[in-house]
């Protein structure tokens, strides 16, 4: 009597597993990987911080947009703090990177140019966002946003800032 060999090959997520027996030997060890590995990347999931993308843009809606020339304020800079405009300018280009219409990080004098404030300011305001971990500066001296950033201004200033928009 001849022993049918089965193969099957698993790839989940960054993990690939290749299970060789007979029938059964295969079906224990496939229900065994599952049983353990998924329990354990939600869990690894859990820890992680990373941006659900498809809410950030409903968030942002009528805050922000992604135009072809760069990222877009669409509420008046006299209503938000010089923060929330740098942010907002670094979480637009954010998206738009994501959407792939744009480069990961603007230089210092785009955001200067979005600001309408002198480089001091700037670079004050830009220092103090790298501090608290909202932004980072690139090797090339240019600046992006953090996820740390995103999530925290998406939960905590965002709102803020709708609400000081509808008075």
């Amino acid at each position: 009597m001849i022993k049918e060999t089965v193969t099957v090959h698993i790839k989940y997520q960054e993990t690939e597993q290749t299970f060789t027996g007979d029938a059964n030997q295969v079906w224990i060890s496939i229900n065994r990987f599952f049983s353990e590995m998924i329990p354990a990347l939600q869990t690894v999931k859990k820890a992680l911080l990373t941006v659900d993308l498809e809410s950030l843009i409903e968030d942002c809606k009528n805050v922000i947009a992604v135009a072809p020339e760069g990222p877009v304020l669409l509420v008046s800079r006299q209503k938000l703090t010089d923060n929330e405009t740098l942010t907002l300018q670094l979480l637009a280009t954010y998206i738009g990177n994501k959407l792939g219409q744009s480069k990961d990080y603007l230089t210092k004098e785009e955001l200067q140019a979005g600001l309408g404030k002198n480089a001091k300011i700037t670079s004050t305001r830009l220092g103090e966002l790298c501090r608290e971990g909202l932004a980072t500066k690139t090797e090339e001296g240019n600046y992006r946003i953090t996820t740390l950033g995103i999530k925290r201004f998406q939960e905590e200033t965002l709102p803020e800032i709708r609400e000081k928009l509808q008075r």
